[in-house]
């Protein structure tokens, strides 16, 4: 069976005065899509508007790229809501146009880097659009700018305890780390 595309674009369709597309980014498409990295869509399905023109066997396509995703917190591991809402841009050329490079670190120059390939009379955008989805989530994504993080029972991060917690803190503690909890003490008391 052959793969189901979500933005495509018939060469026959197209010229030099181009034409205005606009696909959803359904949200389905985004789970399946994304399903090998920790981002999920978020409320309600996405746009893609572009406007794409042909220049000999070559399309350009311009536009905008709207979502939301959900993807974990750095910090808390909390969800944290994503908005996508970048700039698209690539010139597609037939396959058998592109250079096929000859060593295996081949490094792309900058005029190779918005080149993508198609095959036969169609334009296939869900690679661009996968790529641009992934791009735009931040590297370190956060629930909010004041997230403090994980919180720590008190055991762990030193805070005070209360009832039989505080009489068994030194059992709650790995044996390797007693040796920190004497110097600790130590320090607290010279203070």
């Amino acid at each position: 069976m052959a793969a189901v595309h979500e933005f495509t674009i018939a060469l026959h369709d197209l010229d030099a005065a181009g034409r205005a597309y606009t696909f959803p980014v359904r949200a389905a498409w985004v789970r399946a899509t994304l399903e090998d990295r920790d981002i999920a869509p978020g409320n309600g399905d996405g746009a893609l508007s572009i406007r794409a023109s042909k220049s000999g066997n070559d399309v350009v396509v311009h536009g905008r790229l709207k979502a939301e995703l959900v993807t974990p917190c750095a910090r808390c591991l909390e969800p944290a809501h994503v908005t996508i809402d970048e700039p698209v841009s690539a010139l597609m050329v037939p396959a058998s146009s592109l250079k096929t490079p000859k060593e295996d670190e081949y490094e792309f120059t900058a005029d190779e880097a918005d080149v993508l390939p198609f095959d036969g009379e169609t334009v296939v955008l869900d690679d661009l659009v996968r790529d641009e989805l992934v791009l735009g989530v931040p590297m370190i994504p956060l629930c909010s700018e004041d997230c403090p993080g994980m919180s720590l029972p008190p055991e762990v991060s030193g805070g005070p305890l209360s009832g039989d917690a505080a009489k068994n803190d030194e059992d709650a503690i790995d044996p390797r780390l007693r040796p920190l909890l004497a110097l600790k003490k130590m320090s607290t008391n010279k203070e």
